[in-house]
């Protein structure tokens, strides 16, 4: 049976948010990285732009596999071997290191997740089986610059950014963050005592600061339009790259 849904126009900027000059570069990034090397074995029955479509549309609709396979007139299990060969591909770029005397402000926050595999869940507040992901992004631009491995969600967000690597990437720049993160050298708010308010300086710090920080939430509510985020079923690795893959998606959707 042949398959409806092609690196067409109308598919393309239905089912994944990407316009299609933006899908178009993803599609030249994961080419550049190896996606239609050889893969030892028969070759793919669909062409790459097709394949980097179908991992595109299960990361925003998150279709089961049997779901997805008609649309694009393949098996289940090739369904799978494509989401398999390519999300490691479309991981995040690094971040460029701060330029000197350029003013840079980035913003830090994690997010829960819910997932399927125990192993890198855990029961978190949103009542779920969850996994914490850190994400940093640049305050002007709301460009997502690096996200860290998932840890249980019942990590507190201070526990799982010391634990994240992002320190070393985020060393040199001024990072902000909310008050889970006292104590981590951030930039948070000002703490209110008991028995001693806050100066009216302080609440104007504290109010800016709220305003700014914002964009980090404002990034995560676009991010989870890909359902993958909502209920993520895959395993091991499979949480981490799918958020890769949809900072990517998000960044070349935000400069689209």
């Amino acid at each position: 049976m042949g398959g409806v849904l092609r690196a067409e126009p109308l598919w393309v900027e239905t089912f994944t948010g990407l316009r299609m000059g933006r899908f178009e570069k993803l599609v030249k990034v994961v080419r550049e990285r190896g996606g239609n090397g050889p893969g030892g074995g028969r070759p793919w029955c669909l062409p790459l732009a097709d394949r980097v479509l179908l991992v595109a549309v299960y990361y925003r609709t998150n279709l089961t596999m049997r779901q997805l396979a008609p649309p694009f007139g393949i098996s289940p299990a090739t369904v799978c071997r494509v989401i398999h060969r390519l999300r490691p591909l479309l991981a995040l770029e690094p971040a460029p290191r701060p330029v000197a005397d350029v003013e840079r402000l980035w913003i830090v926050d994690g997010t829960l997740v819910p997932v399927r595999d125990r192993r890198v869940a855990a029961s978190s507040r949103n009542y779920r089986f969850s996994a914490n992901v850190q994400v940093i992004i640049d305050a002007d631009s709301r460009l997502v610059i690096a996200s860290a491995r998932p840890v249980p969600g019942n990590k507190a967000d201070a526990h799982a950014w010391r634990e994240s690597g992002l320190p070393a990437i985020a060393a040199g720049t001024t990072v902000i963050a909310d008050g889970a993160y006292l104590g981590t050298g951030l930039i948070v708010p000002h703490r209110r005592r008991a028995g001693r308010p806050l100066l009216r300086g302080q609440e104007e710090d504290n109010a800016e600061h709220r305003r700014v920080r914002a964009r980090v939430e404002h990034t995560f509510a676009r991010m989870k339009n890909w359902k993958i985020l909502r209920d993520c079923r895959q395993k091991g690795d499979g949480l981490h790259h799918a958020v890769q893959a949809v900072a990517t998606m998000h960044n070349l959707a935000m400069t689209g």
